[in-house]
């Protein structure tokens, strides 16, 4: 007698997951390339190991990127569609940091939206990556308007989506950043690509002793390769100069170790 075949089952899409799809589909959009750059950080791990408290890998690239940003007005830019074909500049950097967090049913990722991480601490900046880790997924701003946005009825949840991105730049940085900062190198791996719905995502991969893959994917629409090569040479600049003095300058909350 041949044993009772099993069956699958079928499940609902959360609000979240939602929330996701309609990223997807308008990231589809963007004429993405990604660029990449081998950097030596051997300055900043030495100075990032001197302190007793240090601060996360991403909190240190999102602080160099925005730096950058402030002197390249290109990397607060975005290309919006409507009414007329344009770019959007913004006043300041908004760093949108992917934060990975555990529902009882599923996992789920969360921007931590820092607004002028370029005029922040390092500490300050590590606190508020900390705040969306260790709250209450269900207390944080961003998952409450990223479920409040998955139960609007498609397709008014799309119209949503792309006024929000292709009608008001300001609104549009507001909501969703300037630019993000994605890894899951804490995972064991890399991500090699990227599908953003930004102007510029910054991803990386494991450290090989010193060396990190940083990548940098952008729109097209917005800057070229070579301005994209640029702005990785001067990252490195800014990580092994700028954020090692700042480090090795400090004296409170990140002490350099007696």
């Amino acid at each position: 007698m041949e044993p009772p075949k099993t069956k699958g089952r079928t499940l609902r899409v959360s609000p979240y997951r939602r929330a996701v799809v309609d990223l997807m589909h308008f990231s589809q959009q963007v004429p993405a390339v990604t660029a990449e750059r081998r950097i030596d950080l051997s300055p900043l791990m030495a100075a990032r190991a001197a302190c007793t408290e240090r601060p996360s890998w991403t909190v240190l690239f999102s602080k160099a990127f925005a730096m950058l940003g402030r002197d390249h007005p290109v990397l607060r830019r975005a290309y919006l569609k409507c009414p007329w074909a344009r770019f959007y500049e913004h006043p300041h950097n908004i760093a949108a940091i992917n934060i990975e967090r555990r529902l009882p049913d599923e996992d789920i990722v969360l921007f931590c939206l820092i607004r002028s991480p370029e005029n922040r601490t390092l500490a300050e900046m590590d606190a508020m990556v900390r705040h969306h880790r260790d709250t209450p997924v269900k207390d944080l701003r961003c998952y409450q308007r990223s479920s409040g946005m998955g139960n609007i009825p498609w397709p008014f949840r799309r119209m949503v989506w792309w006024t929000a991105l292709n009608m008001f730049g300001r609104r549009r940085c507001h909501n969703f950043g300037t630019f993000s900062v994605s890894s899951i190198a804490s995972a064991g791996a890399g991500l090699l690509t990227l599908v953003p719905i930004l102007t510029s995502a910054i991803h990386y991969g494991l450290f090989e002793g010193s060396v990190l893959p940083m990548r940098l994917t952008f729109d097209h629409r917005v800057m070229d390769g070579a301005t994209a090569a640029r702005i990785l040479v001067d990252l490195e600049r800014v990580l092994n100069a700028e954020l090692v003095n700042e480090l090795t300058g400090r004296s409170s909350p990140l002490r350099l170790a007696a």
